[in-house]
């Protein structure tokens, strides 16, 4: 009989199933089938800082700079970010849960037409032509109407984002395919959703995964909430697993967690703080033993790791975490340590080289 995984054996698979060979952009698009967004930029983007350790000489910005090239689209799905278009026919037509008075359906529709007789739009122009007004947002600043109003039809899959032009998206009208209504068909989908958030962040524990079918419920796709609670189920009757120390994990059934082929190299790595390694802080403080927080919109006061903690890998051990910044053009790097261990003369080699990597991805 096969020896089960250790906890060992879980943290080497968690870290090297999706620090993958460097590829290209789509393709480690695709691998990592979903990739989180974030617009803070400490000192990049979270989507570039989690694609340099994946993509071949990939810089900042190239993802901004090549999307309307690529089959890939911003859209939601445990989180907003951006998803290989092959995925989309899972999410969309989206229904979203909640429903908008006729007086916004009249204000969609107007709008739509404008943008469908216009091509590519910028927010600018419709705001220009419909004067919306402000209102309130979900953090309780004001925001323009106008792009409430378009992220709202851009989520319920009547617009798309075509390109961004100095982060701003620009939109286009699109018409997703009709979906297939039998109960099998919204069946396949839920569990096609399910198997994507899990290839993409396993291995989880039991807590965890059904955190993120939640997240996929309530955001990704509240119209298949039933179906994906059913696929949840199944899942966790069907997939590989294994309790270790009373936790229950979960990975896909086609992987093993002691292959030789999950073996981290040596490297140093700072990571983005939604990086799939490190995004479930649950699974982290289980594998590693310490609490990370992503502190952005933490008051600095209370901030403990600082604005923009990266997390700080060293072959399979997530060892501290760096403050990064860049001021006049150079790169400035304060690193900081979980424990006292780390005075390896081989770490302090890597830290230095991945220092580097991180200047030449910024084009310092």
């Amino acid at each position: 009989m096969p020896k089960p995984p250790s906890l060992d054996d879980l943290r080497r698979y968690a870290v090297a199933r999706t620090l993958f060979k460097p590829t290209t952009l789509m393709r480690a698009i695709e691998k990592l089938g979903f990739l989180q967004a974030d617009p803070i930029r400490s000192p990049a983007r979270a989507q570039d800082l989690t694609l340099r350790h994946r993509v071949v000489d990939y810089h900042a910005g190239d993802l901004e700079r090549r999307y309307a090239r690529l089959p890939v689209d911003e859209d939601a799905l445990v989180n907003y970010g951006f998803l290989p278009r092959k995925h989309l026919a899972l999410l969309h037509p989206r229904v979203a849960a909640r429903k908008w008075t006729p007086a916004t359906k009249k204000k969609a529709a107007d709008m739509l037409a404008f943008i469908r007789e216009h091509g590519p739009t910028h927010p600018r122009l419709v705001e220009e032509h419909f004067a919306h007004g402000r209102r309130i947002n979900a953090w309780g600043g004001s925001s323009n109407a106008t792009t409430h109003l378009l992220d709202g039809m851009h989520y319920r899959g009547l617009l798309r984002v075509k390109r961004r032009e100095a982060g701003t998206r620009i939109y286009e009208a699109v018409e997703h395919p009709p979906a297939d209504p039998s109960p099998a068909a919204r069946a396949a989908r839920a569990a096609a959703l399910l198997e994507l958030v899990l290839r993409k962040y396993a291995p989880l524990p039991a807590s965890s995964f059904v955190y993120l079918t939640r997240l996929l419920l309530g955001y990704g796709a509240p119209h298949l909430a039933k179906e994906a609670r059913v696929a949840l189920t199944t899942a966790r009757e069907q997939l590989a697993t294994m309790r270790i120390d009373r936790v229950d994990w979960y990975w896909p059934a086609d992987e093993n967690p002691r292959s030789s082929r999950y073996r981290p190299d040596a490297r140093v790595r700072l990571l983005a703080p939604f990086d799939p390694i490190v995004w479930d802080r649950r699974r982290f403080e289980l594998l590693w033993g310490w609490t990370y927080r992503f502190e952005a919109y933490t008051p600095a006061p209370k901030r403990q790791l600082g604005y923009y903690a990266l997390p700080l890998l060293w072959g399979d051990r997530v060892v501290g975490w760096g403050n990064a910044s860049v001021r006049n053009g150079r790169l400035l790097l304060q690193t900081h340590f979980a424990d006292d261990t780390v005075r390896d003369a081989d770490f302090k080699r890597e830290l230095v080289d991945e220092k580097a990597r991180l200047k030449e991805f910024l084009g310092l």
